[in-house]
């Protein structure tokens, strides 16, 4: 996997550890793609250079004029439950709802989703449509690239090895603006976008003035469908110019058919996600996927991972750095495992094997734990990350020798078959309810729409998870 890991604590350090390594080095902000390609690729070695540590890299900010910036180490949760992209950034808040699962959500970034570069990916429709701007850093300088310059084709960008993607900043929609962002998957969480869509509009009165439609998973990157945004243009949104919009869009769309889809379907989904976002906008819906308070699952955390206080760090070179963290409330130091991923850490080194592999990809949640209080994906997480935190996993749930109520519940409801997918479970749903402590159904679902069961139906576990709630105290 990687030969180093390093965490520096400011951003000059990190340009001049990407000057230094060159080739080998790769940034980490969530890692959630990252260390999926080395598990599908093992053998491939880098030295990881570690950016969550470094203070205001994860923050929002409305400059005087007007314009968005977010931070390279911002999470999709964080950008999600925003005030600032809920009032001048919608579409994108919408996009960050719908990536992955909660898990994946609370360590993956904005950033890190451009720079992964699929054409699926969400985020980067969004701000195609919101005519976002990125800036990239090296000890060579600076460079500023509209987000549509940045693509060269399918997972092909044009940052070169010694930059960092600094910021990425596009300018708050107007009291006269109207924007949306919509996704057709194959099912309502974890899914990779079989078309998804994003559009702005700017009204001049009940007519349109100016139209930005922006489309992914239809081209080798997102596209802009100049066409069906002229036909909007002097137009109010009635059925007719909204139809024409829509047609012209799908035209505009080259798919391809691969496992997931035929390039026939994804036309016609395209016709239909784009005459049904600019109908939502004419009647002013603002769609919230899995509810206006989706549940984030970082329990009374406010979502936002420490930083780190000391010098900056070295692992897994020669095993020449401890990892010294606290596990289950216990001061806790592993030599050694500086190459690992947190999940090999825990079952391997510190013998807590409640915690469970199921896919190691990030899809099933089976390896779900607490970092600093919030909930993520001991197989999307290095081992080195754990420097300096707390972690709890399904052995400290219950210290005292007591069922936690979600555990309680679990049994009162036969929530339990096989048992493997449980620990996930549990700590999803305990993190649901230290956060919202009486759900709605909708709620329970969101929340545990990143942990699969084989066995169950679901059903048991939602009983479970809701007759929990008001039960206690949670961690």
């Amino acid at each position: 996997m990687w030969r180093m890991y390093r965490t520096p604590t400011s951003v000059a350090e990190t340009l001049r550890l990407l000057a230094e390594h060159g080739d080998r080095a790769r940034i980490l902000a969530g890692g959630t793609d990252l260390l999926v390609e080395w598990q599908r690729n093992a053998g491939h070695e880098c030295d990881l250079i570690d950016v969550t540590r470094i203070p205001q890299l994860d923050l929002i900010r409305v400059d005087d004029d007007g314009v968005i910036h977010l931070g390279p180490a911002l999470t999709h949760n964080q950008s999600a439950s925003s005030e600032v992209l809920a009032k001048g950034g919608w579409p994108l808040a919408q996009a960050c709802r719908q990536v992955g699962t909660p898990q994946v959500r609370n360590r993956g970034t904005v950033a890190g989703n451009l720079v992964t570069a699929s054409p699926a990916n969400d985020t980067i429709t969004a701000l195609w449509a919101l005519n976002a701007r990125l800036t990239l850093d090296s000890l060579r300088g600076r460079r500023v690239l509209p987000v549509e310059d940045f693509y060269a084709g399918v997972r092909r960008t044009a940052i070169a090895p010694d930059e960092l993607v600094t910021d990425i900043a596009f300018p708050a929609l107007g009291a006269h603006q109207r924007g949306v962002f919509l996704k057709l998957g194959l099912r309502r969480a974890n899914a990779i976008a079989l078309v998804n869509a994003a559009v702005i509009l700017t009204m001049d009165g009940p007519k349109v003035s100016a139209a930005r439609i922006a489309l992914g998973s239809v081209a080798p990157t997102v596209i802009r469908s100049a066409e069906a945004e002229r036909a909007l243009l002097g137009n109010a949104l009635d059925e007719e110019p909204i139809a024409e919009a829509a047609g012209l869009a799908a035209q505009s769309a080259a798919p391809i058919s691969d496992v997931r889809s035929g390039a026939e379907y994804r036309r016609t989904a395209v016709r239909l996600l784009v005459q049904r976002a600019l109908a939502g906008l004419r009647d002013g819906g603002r769609e919230v996927p899995g509810g206006r308070a989706a549940p984030m699952l970082w329990g009374r955390s406010n979502g936002r991972f420490p930083h780190w206080a000391g010098a900056s760090l070295c692992h897994g070179e020669g095993g020449s750095e401890t990892i010294e963290c606290v596990v289950n409330g216990e001061e806790t130091v592993v030599a050694g495992a500086g190459g690992k991923r947190l999940l090999d850490m825990l079952r391997e080194d510190l013998r807590l094997t409640g915690t469970k592999e199921g896919c190691g990809e990030g899809e099933c949640g089976a390896c779900t734990v607490f970092m600093d209080g919030i909930a993520v994906l001991a197989c999307l997480v290095p081992a080195p990350r754990a420097h300096g935190t707390r972690l709890v996993t399904i052995e400290g749930m219950a210290p005292a020798g007591r069922l936690h109520p979600v555990q309680q519940a679990m049994i009162e409801e036969g929530a339990v078959q096989c048992g493997y997918c449980s620990p996930g479970f549990v700590m999803a749903g305990a993190s649901l309810l230290d956060e919202i402590p009486d759900p709605t159904r909708e709620q329970v679902a969101a929340g545990l729409s990143g942990n699969l069961c084989r066995c169950t139906g679901y059903y048991s576990i939602l009983r479970a998870v809701e007759k929990a709630a008001g039960k206690g105290e949670f961690l």
